[in-house]
């Protein structure tokens, strides 16, 4: 390891307005270890990835030193940058966020250039170290496919080989797993098996004991920004992490539940909530879907009534999220289907459907990069926008800090939604939803980026929203996300929805 790169912190701070997202963090990483990087939504854990990746700047203090050492030979962080892999959602946000949409080959190539987008031909030994890293990935299939048209588990996979093929020193982790389903974690599994065997170092950001990558040997905890703990990672420490995300018995909910769960109600208005039980919503008949020129869903049939609410299972790439945006109204069924909602008939606009329903998503949190303040963010959910138009009415405002509020966001409000971390944006896409005083709410992976203590809390709101008569449809890989109280399932596979009575 002696031509690897190890990294020193030293009473290294970062302050992002008046909140120091990390304190006098001291670590030292030496070549060829892995580490776990825990701690709970707002603990610092992407400052603190990032920070190591070069891209923050340590706040001045006096006493702040960053180093980066091959051997005894300390280099600049330009050259320390070109040693360093950063992959997490945010990244995969990005390259939608701003259209980039390379061929997988391509993708890969800017790995190698350490760009953005392609910027000069690729030579012939660059195409082979490609060509090896794809079927080292079982991406060869793939390889001429445009990155945007890949299912959301291809999507990561394919950015983890663009980092792995750079060969980097350290590889950046952040909740890598999140969002994806068995089969694609496998392969994750086994790719980094193959990096590690190399001698790759890594630090990996997760919140659940299944999200910590095999082979991984040391623990970093940090609690609100501060460096709780440094230590080899034991069997106890994954039990703790499980027992954390066992949300399951009230006992623990309760435990855990933050003090907003006490706050008032949602209003249940009966214009919204207050539908006989049994009554239909929305009906779909012989619904083909195609996304990008591509059947993602054939001949879907599917009722919707009051009362119920909706498991939705499917592996990455079964059409989940597409079956929530046909629902919504985002997406529209090939000629010859047909989607009715009740109350809303045919050439009646939109939006005015979609200002009743609340939606939560890893498309609209990435899609939330305009630039606005976390408040306008939440006020937005009202007018069914991304952004506003016009200036926010007194009921907004208050509106959108009562569910501030709720959420223990209200301190954040003056923010942008980027300076938030992934946990916190999350949290503020459920304040904008209930913002819609919503009587339907479709939730895509909504838990995702939760830390054990938020996804209970979560869970409570979610089976108290139930017994207010509120309907939800929630798409999910783990069946522990689920609150108490589901009614029915809907599996997709090979473009067939199929309801069942297994949840």
């Amino acid at each position: 390891m002696k031509n690897q790169m190890s990294i020193t912190l030293h009473a290294v701070s970062v302050r992002r307005g008046a909140t120091w997202a990390l304190q006098d963090v001291s670590l030292n990483l030496k070549a060829g270890e892995r580490w776990a990087l825990i701690g709970g939504n707002g603990a610092g854990k992407t400052q603190l990835l990032k920070l190591l990746a070069t891209d923050v700047w340590p706040t001045p203090t006096g006493r702040e030193a960053r180093s980066y050492r091959v051997g005894r030979r300390e280099i600049d962080l330009i050259a320390a940058k070109q040693r360093i892999a950063y992959v997490g959602a945010e990244l995969q946000d990005k390259y939608a966020r701003y259209d980039w949409n390379l061929n997988v080959a391509d993708l890969l190539a800017t790995g190698l250039h350490r760009s953005d987008l392609l910027r000069r031909p690729v030579t012939a030994i660059e195409q082979r170290r490609i060509a090896s890293m794809l079927k080292l990935c079982r991406l060869t299939a793939l390889k001429g496919r445009r990155f945007l048209s890949l299912s959301y588990g291809q999507k990561r996979i394919a950015l983890l080989a663009r980092a792995l093929v750079q060969k980097p020193d350290w590889l950046l982790l952040d909740e890598f797993y999140n969002g994806l389903d068995a089969a694609h974690r496998a392969r994750i599994d086994g790719i980094l098996q193959h990096a590690r065997r190399s001698g790759q170092s890594w630090v990996a950001s997760a919140h659940r004991a299944v999200d910590v990558p095999r082979g991984t040997e040391g623990l970093i905890e940090l609690r609100t920004g501060k460096v709780h703990a440094v230590s080899r990672l034991r069997g106890t420490d994954l039990t703790r992490l499980v027992a954390e995300a066992d949300e399951g018995s009230p006992a623990h909910s309760a435990r855990k539940a933050p003090r907003t769960l006490s706050a008032p109600r949602p209003k249940a208005t009966p214009s919204k909530a207050g539908a006989p039980k049994g009554t239909r919503l929305v009906s779909i008949v012989g619904a083909t879907l195609f996304v990008e020129y591509r059947a993602v869903l054939k001949d879907v049939n599917w009722e919707l009534r009051t009362g119920q609410h909706w498991a939705v299972f499917g592996a990455n790439g079964a059409g989940k999220s597409s079956f929530l945006k046909l629902l919504y109204g985002d997406l529209s069924p090939e000629l010859g289907g047909k989607i009715e909602r009740v109350g809303f008939p045919r050439g009646t606009p939109i939006s005015e459907w979609k200002r009743q329903v609340g939606v939560v998503s890893p498309e609209l949190q990435t899609d939330y990069a305009v630039n606005v303040t976390v408040l306008d963010l939440v006020a937005s959910g009202r007018y069914a926008s991304i952004g506003l138009s016009d200036a926010l009415t007194t009921a907004d405002m208050a509106v959108a800090r009562r569910w501030l509020k709720f959420f223990s966001l209200l301190t954040l409000a003056k923010r942008r939604p980027r300076e938030l971390s992934y946990g916190q944006l999350r949290r503020a896409l459920f304040a904008r939803a209930m913002a819609a005083d919503p009587r339907i709410l479709l939730l895509d992976e909504p838990l995702t980026g939760l830390d054990p203590r938020q996804r209970a809390a979560m869970k409570r709101l979610l089976e108290r929203l139930m017994r207010q008569r509120r309907t939800l449809i929630i798409a999910v890989h783990h069946p522990q996300d689920l609150p108490r109280g589901m009614t029915h399932a809907l599996r997709l596979h090979q473009r067939r929805a199929t309801p069942t009575m297994t949840l």
